[in-house]
């Protein structure tokens, strides 16, 4: 009767809640702009669109009612269901069948997605002319041997073939800097680059014939800060007069497999925007020599950054030569999931095997090194094929002439216009005088006599790699970027890799997976510093404190942003430079990160500031501390303790840096048993307490620590603030109940005090952890997962845990950084001692560790609704550093029907289906997982999302496998000179999903294998990887002598952003004239594509979608929108103003930037 009464009582008072929150939401419509389509809207003001706009925001609000209601009533039913009456009439407490029931998170929350926001996922695709996963089916990667050019075939021509159109050759002068390599990136620009600068000014300006491009920024721009005003006048003066071009113009030359979108992004906005401030330059073709293996995630970026053609080389042999055969070498590139044509950008890929002289006049490498004038007998480089080079002068001008034009003309029959494009350079060339004028003096020689020679029928120059694509276009008369008659269109991507043989290029797809990790740490934490800097700096200048506001925090935004720029590198991220190298970069990423916490804590002590008049600020007495440290840039970080004391509150200021609420369990580490956690209204937490560990069966005793984990709801891109206690009186801080299972070999476990600890010898019975989301089931025997149950689901699904290891070759070719070169198929991880397996159980988690020798795994579920507890929480502890050529990897297995099937994301920013093809040796079906993978059938979807970049593939129906660590003992003759041998002990961190499709979406098992050339993850994927590359950042206040102001929560935005839209950055845009920030701000948006056809539970906050509409004056919270324009993507090119009362619009996929002022 008593539980009647108290189940009437809270469903009736929250049926009050919902009825009230119906009435404000109809009000709201009534009053809030950003509902009202006007400005940019598609709403005529006519009389009946008004009318019919409101009916329809009444059918969205009655529906989100309808499933606030249906969410009360699941929630008391469930209070009914589990038997939950407290014994003590106090939460959390464990009910009849062992569930742990918690306090009622009193917001009901609902989603609505709108039909129309489904439609692109089910949407026809235009029909391209190449897809890419046809053409893995379609060829038969036999490496037939082609004569001179070994990988390909015989080219022929007629002598007259040029009479009525002559051939035009652009030769363009090129020199490749790795920023970092054998080298570290301030060793290469002292020995070599700044020489290629010096150079240049001289020679360049000797003769206006001559041309010379150069694509990386990061060296350019050192450079320029050390030139004198003269130096930099004579460059501007090369650049602007055509002389000199700028190629892509990122701060690198980016990897295209390991990377995150919102560092390419990120790299690029830093190039271009040192050139705009600097030269006043826009680049408009990219450049792509040495990437190995290329996205399709590059095109679209160039695209949305205003560049009309790019050109990309390290392509696989096979496809090369059958592009080469059917003259598709150049193509327009369009995204997989584009209806129409508005991606396409125009892409040249080099049909030879490099991208030095040999490889690039034409198909014979013996002839061409003899044009590359660097390797004139008495030089330090020379010929491999035993001709060298001669002088080109009067008495072999002909010859020589008529020799290099015979390359030039078989190198054009592979393209369908008569214009050719020859690079002539190599890694860090034209570093010397001497080598500026071997190759200028003598190739202006050749074509002197050529261009005099009517009858050779070829117009050749010195030119630039835009020269080339402008006269391409010419020649097909089209405008700059357009698609000429007949080209081919092509969609999908490039990897894996091999540049000959089966030498996959797939093994740095994992190399140095310690710096992948960190790298993207560091990027959470430049995008949340860069929001929570341009939030504090609008609300500094509109409460009119500009000028005590640290705006000098810039300077460490900006060298952050330089150094992710810098680590993006093809030799950096990819884990393929040398040793000292690696230290150089990690040095340079452990204080960029030191940085960037500094700018956060700045950041969020402005803006936690209850009365911001009390606010001061002192560079050496930080107001929070940081939520964790890192000793030296290869250790792994650790928590900051909290100390409590009883003379008062701890307060820790929490950051949530996703643009949606969060419901999540957060955990700090205290030296108290007895804490006790408030809200800032002073509502008490439930905390689960549990312990630090200092070996596998023993608790950490030296000083007393214990992890406080408790559950809050934390304002999107928000500051939340929460009252730490230690407190006798504690009802809601509860213990976890530890259980060690033991081999029973003479271990023993070790308790600390106040913490229980049972231990029992490990029997072969399969054991469970719950949640009120999910059950799974874990091996008696190996203490690994082994199935996975939904709440909803009444059989669980196998979902089995494996490790196993690869080994190398024994013959001559080894894996190495890049290369993965396995002696066969993996073998099962075997150990001589039984794991030590520890269960963890509590109200708010629960986890499994197995503790074996070279890893440990840790499964941990969260209680809590929504998103942070429908999905699996992995980390696997990797140390691998007493092995030999050995590969540690973890493989999934399954009972989905997944077939020959699988799915990677690339870049973070779209999924490529891939297919497992038995033709291909074993390491050509491994891909780059820099997010996400997944498998399906007709009834579930698992995907494996990733906190760092690894190589994963599915090797049989229903796996998935992932490499962990690779540590190789030699090189693999790449030109590194080492092996892999610097590994560090690395957290590897995952989030497993397992979703159902929903009933009305089932489909044919055909339909859902073979989804053709795109398909998309769910809502509740997209959030599954937010929440685990966003992690909260929990800054404690320091104590203060004084005592703490009052502090308050923080939440900038108005109301919740669309749920499909990502804010990829909100970016401060440099000042023009000094190291200062400008009063603009870059918001860069994208919208994703959703996949609605799998059950999406309630996902913890309120989610809607609107058909791509946002209106931007009403986003954020107590300030004015002064300026709204949209930008390209590095923020080059303006469009007109929008009234600042506009919505913007974007497309499902579609990312687009804009430009605000905001005070």
């Amino acid at each position: 009767m008593k539980l009647k009464k108290q189940v009437t009582v809270c469903g009736g008072a929250i049926f009050c809640v919902a009825v009230f929150s119906l009435y404000l939401m109809l009000d709201r419509v009534q009053h809030d702009p950003a509902r009202r389509q006007n400005g940019g809207g598609n709403f005529p003001r006519s009389q009946i669109s008004v009318l019919q706009n409101r009916i329809e925001q009444l059918e969205q609000l009655l529906e989100e009612n309808h499933q606030i209601i249906s969410h009360i009533k699941d929630s008391v039913l469930e209070l009914t269901d589990t038997g939950a009456v407290s014994p003590s009439g106090q939460l959390p407490f464990r009910s009849a069948n062992g569930s742990w029931v918690l306090p009622f998170d009193g917001r009901p929350t609902f989603l609505s997605v709108k039909p129309q926001d489904c439609q692109f996922a089910q949407g026809r695709r235009g029909q391209t002319d190449l897809q890419m996963l046809d053409v893995y089916s379609l060829l038969k990667f036999d490496n037939v041997d082609g004569g001179v050019w070994k990988q390909g075939f015989e080219i022929t021509y007629e002598p007259g073939e040029w009479d009525s159109e002559p051939l035009q050759v652009f030769v363009v002068p090129h020199s490749h800097n790795d920023p970092g390599w054998i080298k570290t990136f301030d060793k290469y620009y002292t020995d070599q680059t700044q020489h290629i600068f010096n150079n240049m000014l001289v020679k360049l300006t000797e003769d206006p014939r001559r041309k010379f491009i150069w694509s990386e920024i990061s060296f350019f721009a050192k450079w320029w800060e050390s030139a004198d005003m003269h130096k930099q006048e004579a460059m501007r003066k090369l650049i602007l007069g055509g002389q000199l071009e700028m190629v892509t113009g990122g701060w690198v030359m980016s990897d295209e497999a390991n990377v995150h979108y919102f560092a390419m992004i990120d790299q690029l906005i830093e190039g271009h925007q040192w050139l705009e401030k600097n030269v006043g330059v826009t680049p408009r073709s990219g450049w792509a020599v040495d990437p190995f293996g290329h996205s399709a995630t590059m095109p679209y970026l160039l695209k949305r950054a205003n560049l009309t053609s790019m050109l990309i080389q390290r392509v696989h042999y096979s496809i090369k030569k059958h592009f080469a055969s059917s003259r598709s070498l150049e193509f327009m590139w369009r995204q997989a999931w584009d209806q129409k044509s508005g991606t396409d950008i125009f892409c040249h890929m080099m049909p030879f095997y490099s991208y030095d002289v040999p490889h690039t006049c034409g198909p014979d490498p013996k002839i061409c090194c003899q044009f590359d004038f660097k390797r004139l007998p008495g030089g330090r480089v020379n010929c491999p094929w035993k001709v060298p080079p001669r002088a080109v002068v009067e008495a072999n001008v002909a010859e020589r002439a008529h020799l290099l034009l015979d390359q030039y003309r078989k190198k054009s029959k592979l393209f369908r216009s008569k214009v050719v494009l020859v690079p002539l350079g190599d890694d860090f060339r034209y570093d010397k005088a001497l080598e500026w004028d071997q190759q200028y003096l003598n190739y202006q020689r050749l074509f002197d006599y050529m261009n005099s020679h009517p009858e050779m029928h070829v117009q050749a120059q010195f030119g630039t790699l835009t020269d080339y694509f402008t006269a391409v276009y010419k020649a097909n008369n089209v405008p700059q970027g357009a698609r000429p008659p007949d080209y081919p269109v092509l969609s999908g991507d490039f990897f894996a890799y091999a540049d000959r043989e089966d030498h996959y290029w797939s093994g740095y797809y994992t190399s140095r997976p310690f710096y992948k990790s960190m790298d993207r740490v560091l990027e959470s934490h430049l995008r949340g510093a860069e929001i929570l800097f341009s939030l504090a700096v609008a609300h500094a200048r509109h409460t009119g404190m500009e000028g005590r506001y640290p705006t000098s925090d810039y300077t460490l935004l900006t060298d952050a942003r330089r150094t992710v720029a810098l680590f993006q590198h093809h030799d950096a991220i990819t884990g393929t430079a040398k040793e000292n190298v690696v230290i150089d970069y990690g040095n340079r990423l452990l204080r960029s990160l030191q940085g960037l916490k500094r700018v956060i804590i700045n950041a969020a002590h402005f803006l936690v500031m209850k009365n911001k008049d009390v606010y001061r600020f002192y560079q050496t007495e930080p107001f929070l501390e940081t939520d964790d440290r890192r000793a030296t840039q290869d250790s792994l970080p650790q928590r900051t303790l909290i100390e409590l004391d009883q003379s008062g509150p701890r307060y820790l200021v929490l950051f949530n840096p996703v643009e949606q609420d969060r419901l999540c369990v957060v955990t700090v580490l205290v030296n108290s048993a007895r804490v006790r956690v408030l809200t800032e209204d002073g509502q008490t937490l439930p905390v689960q307490l549990s312990a630090q560990w200092s070996s596998a069966s023993q608790m950490s005793a030296e000083v007393f620590q214990v992890c406080a984990s408790f559950m809050v709801r934390l304002p999107a891109l928000g500051l939340a603030v929460f009252h730490l206690y230690d407190s006798a009186d504690i009802p809601m801080t509860l213990r976890s109940e530890t259980l060690l299972r033991l081999s029973g070999r003479g271990q023993t476990a070790h308790a600390v005090d106040p913490l229980p600890l049972r231990s029992q010898t490990a029997d072969p019975q399969p054991f469970y952890i719950s949640t009120q989301s999910l059950t799974l089931g874990f091996s008696g025997t190996t203490g690994l997962l082994e199935s996975i149950r939904p709440k909803d689901d009444p059989q669980e699904l196998k979902v089995q845990m494996q490790f196993v290891t690869y080994g190398t070759r024994s013959s001559k070719d080894k894996s190495g950084a890049y290369l993965f070169l396995p002696d066969g198929k993996a073998k099962p991880y075997g150990q001589k001692e039984p794991p030590v397996v520890r269960v963890v159980e509590g109200p708010l988690f629960s986890e499994v560790v197995a503790l074996y020798q070279y890893f440990q795994q840790t499964i941990r579920i969260h209680n809590v609704p929504g998103v942070d507890g429908l999905s699996l929480d992995v980390t696997t502890m990797v140390d691998i550093r007493e092995q030999s050529n050995k590969e540690l990897a973890m493989r999934l297995v399954t009972d989905i029907q997944s077939d020959d099937t699988f799915y990677t994301d690339l870049n973070g920013f779209q999924m490529q289906p891939r297919r497992r093809f038995l033709k291909l040796p074993l390491q050509a079906n491994f891909y780059p997982m820099p997010s996400q993978a997944y498998i399906q059938d007709s009834q579930h979807r698992l995907t494996l999302h990733s906190g760092q970049a690894l190589g994963v593939t599915s090797l049989e129906s229903g796996q998935l496998e992932v490499i962990l660590d690779r540590r190789l003992m030699q090189d693999d003759n790449r030109g590194l000179g080492q092996g892999l041998k610097d590994n560090k002990k690395t957290a590897n961190r995952f989030r497993l999903l397992l979703e159902s499709r929903s009933t009305g979406n089932k489909v044919s098992q055909s339909r859902v294998v073979d989804s053709g050339p795109t398909s998309f993850p769910s809502l509740l994927s997209h959030l599954t990887s937010a929440i685990l590359n966003h992690e909260v950042l929990a800054l404690p206040v320091l104590p203060k002598k004084r005592g703490i102001p009052p502090l308050h929560t923080f939440a900038p935005l108005t109301g919740a952003l669309p749920c499909d839209f990502h804010v990829i950055n909100l970016r401060s845009i440099q000042h023009q004239d000094t190291h200062s920030p400008s009063p603009y701000t870059a918001l860069i948006l994208h919208r994703k594509g959703l996949d609605c056809g799998l059950e999406t539970s309630n996902p913890g906050f309120n989610c809607t979608t609107t058909e791509g509409q946002l209106g931007v004056s009403s986003l954020f919270r107590n300030l004015d929108l002064q300026l709204l324009q949209p930008v390209s993507l590095s923020l080059m090119y303006s469009s007109p103003p929008l009234a600042n009362d506009s919505s913007v619009s974007l497309e499902p996929m579609e990312i687009s930037a804009f430009r605000l002022k905001l005070r």
